[in-house]
């Protein structure tokens, strides 16, 4: 019969350019592998919404590849602890000879790795890995003086350089094989944590992935430099929920952007190039990770963000998470990041920004609070523009760099309508009014007053900020 493959699927939840997929079905008869861990994505942070996302991608492609007669089997693992003795166990029931993946690079799943594939060269099964995920495995790209790049610029510009043509190939989806006689597929159980209202704005799977993609690169990315800022407009790819579980890749995306803009990446269009640029940052933040494995340990990027003082100010924090800080920007981004699971990009630097120097309130908190209900939650992103927008991570911005919600809401969404969309009443109100409404107003439409007063937040941030970052 020959030798059977086994490719673990992980968050790369497709069967077209998935190269552990692909470079398995070219050596012979393949089975794919689920171990969903829910309660490990539950210790991780990731809520209802990821979780239920991840599953109903998961469910795609396991019917996906059991119309090719590749069977699925799932392992019953809670917990990356339970992956190594179960995997090593299901390889030998159904007699596979060697394991294929797609590194990850995390802190807690590299680990997992480090010990699944010391079990099965134990048990004499043969491993290979690939760089999937991103074009470059970390490390590849480093500074001059052979270390991670911390600052994205350079980083992006190495990127460019050294990409190849090669790295973009697609992998082929497997064909149809004869299915292996003796296994079947088991049954994906549903995880515990129902989503909220999420589920409905987010079809899954790759099909859906595709058609998002397509549609933004008819309509959208010609105007993507400039509508990107504005919430009101349907001016992004909202991909990012599909590239965090892999039902579609980032060269997928990259020749999708390729094709689009003549073959070029780094020039030519210039909404195709802010958005190619955009997947570059994603990818950065995989590096980071690996280079600097703080990062995963809740510890801020810059040493001097140890130091700040935060505040324990929890009605303050309640306010925030409830969208009820008074702000009508704030307010209303959080309103979308609760209701469908995800939020503007413009907006989350702006919520993070007003949590971590309006409110002066650690940026855990609120990495926290995203993990828990982005149905795009993925480590490396959140972490990355938590970090940023509080000031302590690369390439973030300075400390004394405080974004006036008023002043946002009013250049973006100049007339209001993204406010109007998400708070309650404020459709009654003219557009002027809508970005600070005058007491009345308030009073007539039940939202409240600000919690804290723009000038005299700001002032404390650059206090405390200043003597984190300007200490002797």
């Amino acid at each position: 019969m020959g030798d059977l493959h086994l490719v673990w699927l992980r968050n790369d939840l497709r069967i077209d350019d998935n190269r552990a997929l692909a470079a398995a079905a070219q050596h012979g008869k393949v089975a794919a592998l689920l171990a969903p861990c829910y309660a490990q994505m539950s210790n991780q942070g990731h809520g209802g919404n990821k979780q239920d996302f991840w599953y109903r991608c998961a469910q795609d492609v396991k019917e996906q590849l059991e119309a090719l007669h590749i069977p699925v089997l799932v392992l019953d693992a809670k917990h990356f602890d339970d992956v190594p003795k179960q995997l090593v166990a299901k390889a030998k029931q159904i007699g596979a000879t060697h394991l294929y993946f797609n590194d990850e690079y995390a802190v807690n799943e590299r680990a997992r790795d480090v010990r699944v594939v010391k079990a099965a060269r134990d048990a004499e099964l043969k491993v290979t890995r690939y760089t999937d995920m991103i074009q470059f495995s970390p490390g590849e790209l480093q500074t001059g003086k052979g270390e991670y790049y911390s600052v994205f610029t350079p980083f992006s510009r190495a990127w460019h350089r050294q990409l190849s043509a090669e790295q973009l190939e697609p992998s082929p989806a497997p064909e149809q094989q004869t299915k292996p006689r003796g296994i079947n597929s088991d049954s994906l159980s549903a995880p515990t944590l129902s989503p909220n209202d999420a589920a409905q704005h987010w079809p899954a799977g790759s099909e859906a992935a595709q058609s998002r993609l397509s549609r933004f690169l008819n309509r959208a990315v010609k105007r993507y430099t400039d509508a990107r800022d504005f919430p009101a407009l349907d001016g992004t790819s909202t991909l990012s929920p599909y590239l965090a579980v892999g039902a579609i890749s980032s060269r997928q995306c990259l020749n999708a952007a390729l094709h689009h803009n003549s073959g070029h990446l780094s020039d030519g269009d210039a909404g195709t190039t802010a958005w190619v640029n955009e997947l570059i940052w994603r990818e950065f933040y995989q590096h980071i990770m690996v280079g600097f494995p703080r990062v995963c340990r809740h510890q801020p990027f810059k040493e001097e963000g140890k130091a700040v003082k935060w505040r324990n100010a929890a009605k303050d924090l309640e306010a925030w998470k409830e969208g009820r800080t008074g702000y009508p920007i704030v307010d209303a981004a959080m309103k979308q990041l609760v209701t469908s699971g995800w939020m503007h990009n413009r907006l989350r630097m702006v919520v993070s920004m007003f949590l971590t120097k309006h409110l002066l309130i650690d940026w855990r908190e609120g990495e926290a609070f995203f993990l828990e209900h982005l149905i795009d939650g993925e480590f490396g992103a959140n972490n990355g523009g938590w970090q940023w927008g509080a000031s302590t991570g690369t390439d973030a911005s300075p400390y004394f760099r405080l974004f006036n919600p008023t002043t946002q809401s009013q250049r973006f969404d100049e007339k209001g309508e993204f406010l109007a969309q998400w708070l309650d009443g404020f459709e009654t109100l003219d557009a002027k009014s809508r970005h600070n409404p005058s007491s009345e107003q308030r009073q007539a439409i039940d939202y409240p007053a600000p919690i804290v007063d723009h000038r005299a937040a700001r002032e404390r941030a650059l206090e405390a900020f200043a003597k984190a970052f300007k200490r002797d």
